[in-house]
């Protein structure tokens, strides 16, 4: 024998758990509530490349490359003499900052030259 139980009354929760102070309740409001916050949010994807970069800027290490970079092109063995880490380490903080879109590198023969993009230099600027 099946016991049947009443539907499940759905309590509808706050936005917050704590009462909001007027002014944000009021702002809120004029925006469209939380949907209409949202729909103020870059896209998820535009986000992502934001981060990448600040990813890329956010290590001394990374910064060291970029400002080496943005005098001028070099190869993989200078930039591991200036700086005075191991190879692999350099390789790991050169893709980072490949993914940020802060440097590009090309083949020439056995080298592989690294040089800052538009988007580098203008961080390079902007944090000197």
């Amino acid at each position: 024998m099946t016991i049947k139980r009443p539907a499940a009354k759905t309590k509808k929760l706050p936005i917050c758990r704590a009462v909001m102070p007027g002014i944000i309740q009021c702002d809120l409001d004029e925006v469209g509530g939380v949907k209409g916050l949202k729909k103020h949010l870059p896209p998820k994807k535009s986000i992502g490349k934001i981060s990448a970069i600040y990813h890329a800027l956010s290590d001394p290490v990374r910064l060291t490359i970029l400002y080496l970079l943005n005098v001028q092109p070099l190869c993989v063995c200078v930039i591991k003499d200036c700086i005075g880490i191991a190879g692999s380490k350099l390789s790991y903080h050169l893709s980072i900052m490949k993914e940020g879109g802060l440097i590009d590198s090309e083949q020439q023969g056995n080298w592989i030259i690294y040089q800052i993009t538009e988007k580098g230099k203008k961080y390079a600027d902007e944090i000197a």
